[in-house]
């Protein structure tokens, strides 16, 4: 057996504590199906991580090929201790589930009923016919965007976020360079003896502005870092110190700053479930040609007026003279990296739900993995959900009892 276990168990061991209860542990049935929608090439477990489940005594089934976008093979999984399976619908019959992706109506007819299933939940992908669904089966759901750390925080969304400001920064770099086509500027992000670096401008001091801003700075670009909270600002000129230039979103200085601009990233946080559109169709149109935007907040509705999806097989469009990247699920494109850094978490998770007894205990003790649930044997547990899709409700804290 291929020894997987020496850095997954250090990678698990900085995962922060959880509330310690005093049940006993339970064996877990995982099912890690194929993922099938959205270009999606992640997989929730790496093999180092099946190991270590499986040396615990939990058992898990692979789908066949589930892992191979992402650079693991049957064989990898195989040697880590999980039971590599063939036909579909026998891993949508485990206990639990997970996945990356929302399971899609298909999938959700394949699962037996009362089980649980932990994955992202995508929400404004979501319709009524989705939560119907897994009511009608009894399933208790887990988003794990939703799932907090110690400190309040989804660690998924910050390992995400950390992943697309790179990739940003790293897309504009290749489509400002790319004048093959005599439709792009031909342009390297950094300087030359004589000639200037690019100009890149990212909006938004969060995990994955941040994450931008240090690529584009190490790829020697010009880097202006824009945000309407004068707190992250200061704080991230500390980070950098002076070769980040920072300024307070406004729609005049924002006009002036993409005239110039070579690159222009996204990367606000959602306001009441929208991110602010601070770039009108009027700041595009003074752009220069062939510049490129890219918008990290695309799933959350965009912060450009000419924001629309794509997706990895087109990742592009042209409007204005200017190159729009807008793909909802950047990290996929590196499911490699990015699978290593959902295992890093969801694989503590699985291992903190086997003991603490099972999904049940773990909810009731646990309030930061109680924090992802949604539905609780098919029944919503978000009254804003059950209110906007017309589908019975109920407080989690009525379910389990306050701590």
């Amino acid at each position: 057996m291929s020894d997987y276990i020496s850095w997954s168990e250090t990678a698990w061991a900085t995962q922060e504590e959880r509330l310690a209860v005093d049940t006993k542990s339970m064996n877990l049935h995982i099912g890690l199906p194929k993922e099938r929608e959205m270009n999606e090439h992640r997989i929730l477990l790496t093999p180092e991580s099946v190991q270590i489940l499986t040396r615990s005594g939990h058992t898990i089934m692979v789908e066949e090929g589930a892992g191979e976008l992402a650079g693991f093979t049957d064989r990898m999984y195989a040697d880590a201790g999980a039971e590599i399976i063939s036909d579909t619908g026998t891993i949508f019959q485990c206990a639990i589930v997970a996945k990356v992706a929302p399971p899609t109506p298909a999938e959700i007819a394949l699962m037996k009923g009362n089980q649980t299933l932990i994955s992202a939940l995508q929400l404004r992908t979501r319709d009524r016919a989705y939560f119907k669904a897994l009511a009608d089966k009894k399933i208790t759901a887990l988003a794990l965007e939703e799932v907090r750390n110690s400190e309040d925080q989804s660690a998924l969304r910050m390992a995400m976020s950390e992943i697309a400001g790179q990739m940003a920064t790293h897309v504009g770099a290749s489509l400002l360079a790319d004048g093959a086509h005599g439709s792009r500027k031909g342009k390297l992000m950094g300087p030359i003896p004589g000639v200037l670096p690019a100009r890149v401008v990212v909006l938004g001091a969060g995990v994955a502005g941040l994450s931008a801003v240090r690529a584009a700075q190490g790829m020697g670009a010009q880097v202006i870092l824009m945000d309407s909270n004068i707190n992250r600002l200061r704080d991230a000129q500390e980070m950098f110190g002076s070769v980040v230039g920072t300024e307070v979103i406004q729609d005049l200085v924002v006009s002036k700053r993409l005239m110039k601009a070579d690159i222009v990233i996204g990367a606000l946080r959602p306001v009441d479930g929208r991110t602010p559109m601070v770039v009108t169709e009027d700041m595009i149109l003074a752009m220069e040609p062939n510049s490129v935007i890219i918008d990290i907040s695309i799933d959350s509705g965009g912060c450009f007026e000419t924001s629309e999806l794509t997706t990895h097989d087109a990742p592009t469009f042209e409007k204005f003279g200017v190159i729009h990247y807008m793909v909802p699920n950047m990290a996929s494109a590196v499911g490699h990296t990015a699978t290593i850094a959902m295992s890093n978490i969801v694989g503590p998770l699985l291992q903190q739900v086997a003991d603490s007894g099972g999904v049940e205990d773990c909810l009731h003790y646990d309030l930061n993995v109680r924090a992802g649930l949604y539905m609780y044997k098919g029944l919503l547990t978000k009254g804003h959900l059950g209110e906007h899709f017309d589908l019975p409700f109920s407080n989690d804290s009525l379910l389990f009892g306050a701590l």
